[in-house]
């Protein structure tokens, strides 16, 4: 199996840093073996990242999502991280930048990616002996955001990628669950995040959201972790017309090898074999057929954010195994040049192009 770099998308890291107690120095094995028969391992399934498999992976960069749950979500009241309003949310927040300052203060392997040479700084490394895993702050869901002057403290911390909404919705966008338009407050914020060229991430937005930032939004534009409507038909994913819409605006659309999100109505019983890495494969393939390229797809595992190794395609049983959707878009025709584009380039276009030089 040829070692390509890899850029992922969407990894729940400090999330799962503070609400499961995970060390992602370990490896996903050691931490699986700790944690068995434990509420963390049933409430979110089979580790799959730490840094052993980053790096056997060559996973070069990773969006670490600052992910937070409403309180008023009844199912996820039991997690820790959860918030009842704005001054809570940006709180936890700001603890989850602070868990992933830690995790690369603890480790020379891991660094923050905040600007253009720190992007660049750790893409060489993976040409010497040492490389580095960078980590891109991304906040998924904007509620931590109390009012629209607190952009500018979350660009300082080293936010580069905002969601106005997870899927429960925020005060300033409907989601998939509960969908609306953009409120009065998210039509305000959107002028803010562009004056910071913050990339904005569309995954989790109600549709009649997505129409609105679309047309209202002058900056970037990207969705991290959603995959093609066309195999699972739900608000959750997108429709081809928002993919051609996306493709329009130089967004990329990171596909997410989760098989909820591959095969419609599966579930933990119907087991990892009865999704295999070639639906991956056709669910990038698909994206590509609506562009016209492969220049607007890429990968957003969103692992360790709900679900475990135990609801990923067989094949898939760590993050290091991204690597092997690469040979299975070589099985499907893909050539190695729009290999390398959906595994990793694509989404360092969009980052070169939205990124400071400086911090």
């Amino acid at each position: 199996m040829r070692q390509r770099l890899i850029v992922d998308a969407h990894e729940d890291i400090a999330w799962a840093t503070l609400a499961l107690g995970r060390d992602y120095l370990r490896s996903a094995r050691e931490t699986r073996r700790l944690e068995e028969g434990t509420e963390a391992a049933r409430r979110n399934g089979q580790c799959m990242l730490g840094l052993p498999e980053w790096l056997e992976g060559h996973i070069a960069l990773i969006c670490g999502s600052i992910y937070l749950t409403p309180h008023r979500v009844p199912e996820l009241s039991w997690d820790p991280q959860s918030y009842r309003d704005a001054e809570e949310a940006y709180r936890r927040a700001n603890e989850q930048v602070d868990a992933y300052e830690r995790l690369a203060d603890r480790s020379d392997r891991i660094r923050l990616v905040t600007d253009l040479t720190s992007l660049e700084e750790v893409l060489a490394s993976w040409e010497g002996e040492t490389p580095q895993v960078g980590i891109i702050p991304a906040l998924e869901g904007a509620d931590p955001i109390r009012r629209k002057e607190d952009v500018e403290h979350w660009y300082r911390r080293g936010v580069r990628l905002v969601g106005l909404a997870w899927a429960a919705g925020s005060r300033y966008a409907g989601g998939n669950r509960n969908p609306g338009p953009l409120t009065d407050e998210g039509r305000d914020l959107l002028e803010t995040l562009a004056e910071f060229n913050l990339i904005l991430d569309v995954s989790h937005l109600a549709e009649e959201a997505f129409w609105e930032v679309l047309d209202r939004y002058e900056g970037p534009i990207v969705a991290t972790h959603s995959n093609p409507r066309a195999f699972v038909p739900t608000p959750r994913h997108l429709s081809d017309p928002m993919i051609r819409a996306l493709v329009e605006r130089e967004g990329v659309i990171g596909v997410v090898p989760y098989n909820r999100f591959l095969k419609p109505d599966w579930t933990l019983a119907d087991g990892k074999e009865a999704v295999k890495l070639q639906d991956v494969a056709a669910a990038i393939d698909h994206v590509c057929q609506v562009a016209g390229d492969a220049a607007h797809v890429g990968l957003g595992s969103d692992f360790d954010g709900g679900f475990g190794a135990e609801a990923a395609p067989a094949g898939i049983d760590t993050v290091a195994d991204l690597q092997k959707i690469g040979d299975a878009l070589a099985e499907r025709g893909f050539s190695d040049t729009d290999i390398r584009a959906i595994l990793s380039e694509n989404w360092l276009r969009v980052f070169r192009a939205a990124f400071p030089s400086h911090a």
